[in-house]
């Protein structure tokens, strides 16, 4: 992990005069795995948005493998950075299977028939194989959460963004996510990830970023900032948030396959 792919230098968005990231720089290597975490409010989302131009900054510049993200190319580079929200953001009238092949095919043009196979292969590896034909009104919320991973995925980019992709999920579906997210790092992607869920930040990431108010306010790797943070903020922050103890402990591949989701219409 020595090359960087993946660069946010400078950056600044205000909001109706709230300055929401303030002169914000990040630097992600190839194969990293960052994991950003910090008080609500505390410009996570947005310093995320920014990396993908979602939300242009107000100032600053981010690069991908070098080239600056500009209103000329944007959209071909945005098209190399995954992003999963934390509201799913399925199309209702697609079946899982369409979801995962849409942007290949008609963003990229690729044939159906490609895109198909891909879009299998994907679901099969978020553990929904079974679900292919399923509109999303017949998915849990974990289902559609691991859904919308596969339709990131199958644009083949070189980085992934997660936005707090457990929020939205009751507490008995977030380990199914989770554990889709841990096999993901293991591949070397590289993955960007917001978070409230402390110990999976703490097992997978190789660095963790605290932020409060729109600023980063430390970073490290997890063996250091758990156990010795070097700043009041970081020490209060984990300490409110480990005594609430957030994180839901590994959900058995078997579990997944047997598709023991919650069925609900308006899912989890």
């Amino acid at each position: 992990m020595s090359e960087l792919i993946l660069q946010a230098a400078g950056v600044r968005k205000v909001f109706e005069g709230h300055v929401a990231v303030a002169d914000v720089s990040l630097d992600v290597k190839a194969g990293e795995v960052v994991a950003v975490i910090g008080p609500s409010g505390s410009g996570k989302t947005t310093l995320l948005r920014c990396m993908n131009w979602l939300i242009r900054p107000d100032a600053g510049e981010v690069r991908l493998d070098g080239e600056l993200l500009t209103a000329a190319n944007v959209n071909r580079i945005r098209r190399r950075i995954g992003m999963v929200f934390q509201h799913f953001n399925l199309f209702p009238h697609m079946t899982a299977l369409d979801n995962v092949s849409a942007g290949p095919r008609f963003v990229l043009g690729e044939p159906l028939d490609v895109v198909h196979e891909r879009a299998r292969r994907l679901l099969d590896s978020v553990h929904l194989g079974e679900k292919a034909d399923a509109y999303p009104s017949k998915l849990s919320g974990g289902q559609k959460q691991r859904v919308a991973i596969a339709r990131a995925l199958a644009m083949q980019p070189d980085v992934m963004l997660f936005d707090e992709v457990t929020s939205a999920l009751d507490p008995e579906l977030v380990g199914q996510v989770l554990l889709v997210m841990r096999e993901l790092t293991r591949t070397g992607l590289t993955m960007v990830v917001v978070t409230h869920e402390m110990g999976f930040a703490r097992e997978v990431a190789d660095r963790i970023v605290f932020m409060d108010e729109g600023l980063i306010v430390e970073q490290g790797p997890p063996s250091e900032l758990f156990t010795a943070p070097k700043h009041a903020r970081t020490q209060r922050f984990l300490e409110a948030v480990l005594e609430k103890a957030p994180y839901t402990e590994d959900v058995p591949v078997s579990d997944l396959r047997a598709d023991r989701d919650l069925e609900t219409d308006g899912g989890g």
